[in-house]
């Protein structure tokens, strides 16, 4: 199939580059001339593993393109998905604003039967407004062309992005009208090769509804067993032990009861805000998804609240060492990261920080943390802990896991680390030495 994607941020490099490694003819379409422009030379804007070798297997095969005009690629399209951002406003519902200026450029310039798919994350009614969108300027046009929106929401992990795209746990199709859902399954059924019982499909505000709950459903995890790890430290329990009793159970499960720093990156805050502003827009005080929003602001700030309970709140004169700016391991992204709340915290008390990230330090730099003092970016892990009082580990990237723990000893002014992932032992941490702060744990 002609397919063209407009937005060539996460969702749609990811998508577009899927799509075209499976034979489709693919335009990845961007207002950003700098972007289209790298891109076409192999410069990819995010860090995800493969995507890299991907796109420039594709491009050079041309089956992926890269162009800044949608006009030009609209008259040979089966089927155009919007993928552009759609950040949080003020209030806390998605800003909808280049959604729809896109779903006016195509219909500004369609000129047969077209599918639209909705692959950002929208609320309910989005497409309703797409729809919208297109036949006004169809009505200005004074023409008459079939068309069908779409809803199709991503459920990509950052980090695991290419295999979540090319072998799916579920692939969801909001449509309706029965011939654009079949044209949807072609489309995806090379993703299926032992069947198609992974393809759910529904009707579009269905579709649109279920890209919010199921991050809220995650988040929800997330915040509920930190709330419990914050009561564990308060009994004596050790929630390290609790999150295997109840993992252990089928029903619960062991994915997303990890004890942390509370969650980040583009998707859980911002979707469940939106969630929350959607249920308040129709009337209805959703208690939960705020309860769950409230934890996880709370528990951004525990690690640091750590800190300065053993230092004391003057921190001037300390220097920490932070392993991990990226809200997660394998991506660079630092939204909502855990990391930028607890350096501010900490260098807003005269801390300087010294900080190690394999792949987000530039993100920090010119984005994050810009102009926020006292902070020296190294280039290794065991670099950061030169004249450090402690180390404060807030990414579980793959080269934290087993530190040369004699080195971080012997770098350390005190041997004291804090664990804002859980990921060490706590009874080896001590016959290594260490002071030794977790999650959860007295």
């Amino acid at each position: 199939m002609n397919i063209t994607v407009i937005g060539t941020g996460y969702v749609g490099l990811v998508s577009g580059t899927c799509f075209a490694e499976m034979g489709n003819k693919v335009t990845c379409i961007d207002v950003d001339v700098n972007k289209i422009e790298k891109l076409k030379e192999g410069v990819i804007p995010i860090f995800e593993p493969g995507l890299e070798v991907m796109v420039k297997r594709n491009y050079e095969n041309k089956t992926l393109k890269f162009s800044t005009k949608l006009s030009e690629n609209l008259e040979a399209c089966d089927i155009a998905f919007i993928a552009v951002g759609t950040p949080m406003g003020d209030d806390g519902s998605a800003d909808l604003k280049y959604v729809l200026q896109v779903a006016r450029e195509i219909g500004q310039h369609m000129s047969h039967s077209l599918i639209v798919v909705d692959k950002s994350t929208v609320p309910v009614g989005t497409a309703d407004k797409v729809r919208a969108a297109i036949n006004e300027e169809l009505v200005k046009r004074n023409v008459n062309i079939d068309f069908e929106v779409v809803s199709n929401p991503e459920f990509l992990k950052e980090g695991d992005a290419i295999k979540d795209f090319m072998k799916p746990d579920r692939v969801v199709i909001g449509s309706d009208d029965e011939a654009t859902t079949e044209k949807m399954r072609a489309l995806y059924s090379p993703f299926f090769r032992s069947g198609s019982a992974r393809l759910i499909t529904m009707d579009v505000r269905s579709a649109e509804m279920t890209k919010y709950v199921a991050n809220a459903m995650l988040a929800t995890k997330i915040s509920f067993m930190n709330e419990v790890a914050n009561i564990c430290e308060l009994v004596g329990a050790d929630v390290n032990d609790v999150r295997i009793g109840i993992g252990s159970d089928s029903r619960i499960g062991y994915s997303f009861i990890y004890p942390g720093s509370g969650y980040g990156g583009s998707c859980f805050p911002k979707d469940v805000k939106a969630l929350h502003r959607t249920a308040a827009e129709n009337g209805y005080n959703a208690n939960l998804i705020a309860a769950v929003e409230a934890v996880n602001d709370k528990q951004k700030l525990v690690i640091a609240k750590k800190v300065i309970n053993r230092f004391g709140e003057d921190l001037t004169g300390k220097t920490f060492a932070i392993w991990g700016l990226a809200f997660k391991p394998d991506t660079d992204d630092m939204r909502e990261a855990p990391a930028i709340y607890v350096i501010n915290e900490l260098v807003k008390r005269g801390a300087k920080i010294r900080a190690y990230d394999p792949k987000a330090m530039h993100e920090a730099q010119e984005f994050y943390l810009k102009g926020v003092e006292n902070v020296t970016y190294c280039n290794s892990k065991y670099e950061t802990l030169v004249d450090a009082n402690a180390m404060i580990l807030l990414t579980d990237w793959k080269e934290f896991r087993i530190p040369d723990f004699e080195e971080l000893k012997a770098q350390l002014k005190e041997p004291i680390v804090f664990d804002g992932r859980n990921q060490y032992n706590d009874k080896m941490m001590k016959e290594h030495g260490f002071e030794y702060f977790q999650i959860g744990k007295k």
